[in-house]
C-alpha cells in the first residue's frame, strides 16, 4: 500500500479535503473540517510509512494489544489516536482501509446533526 492509494481512498469519501495545516510534510485529511488521517510524507519517502488515525478508545487499546505495528498516536491524544506503522508489513491493506473507515466514521458521528444531514443531501 502506498501513500497515493491512501490519498485517493480518502478523497473518495464524502466531504473530504486534504491540507497541510502544520507544515509542508504532514498531509492531513479532514471531513467537514475535522481531521481523521495524518500522514508524514517525509517518513513515507524514507521507507518509514505511517499514518495517524482517530479511533474509539477501547478499540484503540485492543488494536495496540494485537498488533506490534499499532501504537498510541504520535504527537496526538493517546486515548483517541493510533499510529499505524505501515512500513513494517504486519498490517494487511484490508485492515488499514477498515481503520481509515473507522476513523472517518468516528469523526462523522461526532459532527453536529445539521452537518451530518448535509452528507445525505450531497
Amino acid at each position: 500500500m502506498d501513500i497515493e492509494y491512501i490519498r485517493e481512498y480518502c478523497l473518495g469519501k464524502p466531504q473530504v479535503t486534504e491540507h497541510f495545516p502544520f507544515d509542508k510534510d504532514t498531509l492531513v485529511f479532514k471531513v467537514a473540517g475535522k481531521m481523521f488521517v495524518l500522514a508524514p510524507l517525509g517518513k513515507w519517502e524514507k521507507g518509514l510509512a505511517s499514518i495517524n488515525l482517530k479511533c474509539d478508545p477501547e478499540y484503540a487499546l485492543e488494536l495496540r494489544e494485537n498488533y506490534e505495528s499499532i501504537e498510541a498516536g504520535w504527537h496526538m491524544s493517546k486515548k483517541h489516536w493510533n499510529t499505524l506503522y505501515v512500513h513494517k508489513g504486519e498490517l494487511q491493506p484490508k485492515l488499514i482501509v477498515e481503520l481509515i473507515d473507522h476513523s472517518y466514521d468516528m469523526v462523522v458521528k461526532s459532527l453536529p446533526k445539521k452537518v451530518r444531514d448535509a452528507f445525505k443531501e450531497a
